[in-house]
């Protein structure tokens, strides 16, 4: 949505080394769960879970790319998200979550979007709302608004489902800057070693989300499905919405 300015944010940078060996290990099982990839099962879910809501990262495939999830109403955990990928905290991120009553939770839908929602979730799609105030600031790099997805991928509807009402944030699981991860084979070693596990749901389409704020008839990035996006809004606003890229 917003460009990364490349403004220097080492005076909030954490070290990720050190978060990364104090929390990496499941202090339940004593297991070791840095940098592990695994199949998509009861066993890996409830570590994701778990994962999630101690804070941790974890790598997980949507209907577009990868993405590198935390709990996306924790502000320490949201920030460790930003160091590990190198990206400039003015570029806000986007969050997931399972199902239409969620985005309520986190958001304040217009009834426009609300509408949106219904049509075109889960999908490829990033609808951008009014966020609530269980969203921190730091997601949003201070704005009034929130992108949110509602990914049609099984895996990822899975572990949104299980780790609710926990919202999840849905960022690129690759370095700032560098193209987007279609496999856990392409993912860079400091965002495997960071991530408390990577569920491993093989290849994705590698299309990027189309990025939509119904409310007010804007497409922020044109991806996947725009020509759908813009036809619905063209006939539901009765004007064709402004395209920023």
């Amino acid at each position: 949505m917003t460009p990364d300015s490349g403004r220097d944010n080492s005076d909030r940078r954490t070290n990720v080394d050190d978060k990364r060996s104090q929390s990496g290990t499941d202090s339940n099982t004593g297991t070791d769960l840095v940098g592990q990839t695994m199949e998509n099962n009861s066993t890996a879910l409830s570590t994701a879970v778990k994962a999630i809501k101690s804070g941790e990262p974890v790598v997980y495939p949507t209907d577009t790319v990868y993405g590198l999830g935390v709990d996306a109403s924790n502000s320490d955990a949201i920030e460790r998200v930003f160091d590990i990928k190198g990206r400039n905290y003015d570029n806000p991120l986007s969050l997931a979550v399972q199902n239409i009553s969620a985005v309520k939770r986190h958001a304040k839908p217009s009834e426009r979007a609300i509408q949106f929602i219904q049509a075109f979730l889960p999908g490829p799609i990033t609808v951008v709302v009014e966020r609530s105030t269980t969203i921190p600031d730091v997601l949003t790099a201070g704005r009034n608004r929130v992108g949110i997805r509602i990914p049609d991928n099984d895996i990822a509807l899975s572990l949104l489902k299980n780790v609710a009402p926990t919202p999840v944030t849905a960022t690129s699981a690759n370095q700032s800057g560098t193209g987007s991860i279609v496999h856990p084979d392409m993912l860079d070693q400091s965002i495997r070693e960071n991530a408390a596990i990577v569920l491993d749901g093989g290849e994705t389409t590698g299309t990027e989300s189309t990025v939509v704020d119904p409310a007010e008839n804007i497409i922020h990035r044109r991806g996947a499905m725009a020509d759908a996006v813009i036809a619905w809004l063209s006939d539901i606003v009765g004007t064709r919405p402004m395209i920023e890229s």
